[in-house]
């Protein structure tokens, strides 16, 4: 018993006090950084769910059900469906069925030389574009390296890569910096921005372009439709003022389309 009198510990801990501070700064470095790690997941897993938390993350059903979802019929290629069945799977919100349909009809009607794409996700509404008009080339913006990484991948695997630039940036800061003329714009990019975002998108549409807005509906949300959710009413403000924008604007015939989760279909003067 008498090793463990109070002296001898003392004495113990003075003849080791470096490898015993040496010993506590590693558990606490250990600790420290598992902390930092649980963190950084905390932090991803609430932006994932801030950013995707109002979007069905199955969009092979409609986001919400125009009155002529039931006639209409959809055929997409392969490596469309390939890529929005990965998506689905691992919960990325892509465009519906009625929203490509239609995306598909607007630009083989445009015949653009060149889109430009705001919002690109994993790439499947940016292949949809370049498959219905061959000859056009994308010029595409998304904020997500992730995703643009497999924008890229999915481009290159449909044979595409060629004839789409992925630009990764925040759109409102790339915006300013795009210099030549798009014939088609496909917005789909975060709602609260679109107003943000007009100015820029009017200075680059041609004459005669077309300016695709996706989303401003928002489940019936925006028409009353449906109730806002209390927490989605600041969203639903933000697309109100937009459409109120982009409806009255001089240089641009817009109008509002049912189908999907909403378009506003406008034409440059």
């Amino acid at each position: 018993m008498g090793f463990f009198t109070p002296q001898i510990r003392l004495k113990f801990l003075e003849n080791n006090k470096h490898q015993i501070y040496y010993l506590f700064s590693i558990l606490f470095s250990l600790y420290a950084l598992q902390c930092i790690s649980l963190l950084k997941h905390m932090e991803k897993n609430s932006s994932n769910q801030n950013t995707y938390e109002y979007a069905h993350n199955d969009t092979s059903s409609p986001e919400r059900e125009s009155r002529t979802y039931a006639l209409n019929r959809f055929c997409f290629s392969e490596e469309i469906l390939n890529i929005r069945r990965g998506a689905f799977e691992r919960g990325i919100p892509v465009s519906s069925d009625e929203t490509l349909g239609f995306l598909d009809v607007c630009v083989k009607m445009a015949k653009p030389k060149k889109i430009l794409e705001i919002g690109t996700a994993i790439g499947v509404s940016g292949i949809t574009m370049l498959f219905s008009c061959p000859s056009a080339h994308l010029t595409t913006i998304e904020v997500s390296e992730a995703f643009a990484y497999e924008a890229r991948d999915n481009f290159a695997k449909a044979h595409m890569q060629d004839r789409a630039n992925v630009i990764v940036g925040d759109a409102a800061e790339v915006l300013p910096t795009l210099t030549d003329e798009y014939d088609f714009i496909f917005l789909d990019g975060p709602k609260v921005q679109y107003i943000k975002y007009l100015p820029h998108i009017k200075r680059l549409l041609s004459r005669g372009g077309t300016l695709f807005s996706d989303d401003i509906l928002m489940y019936g949300w925006v028409n009353g439709e449906k109730p806002t959710p209390p927490k989605r009413r600041m969203l639903v403000q933000h697309i109100k003022e937009y459409l109120q924008v982009l409806t009255s604007d001089n240089e641009l015939s817009t109008q509002i389309i049912d189908v999907g989760n909403g378009v506003a279909l406008s034409i440059k003067k």
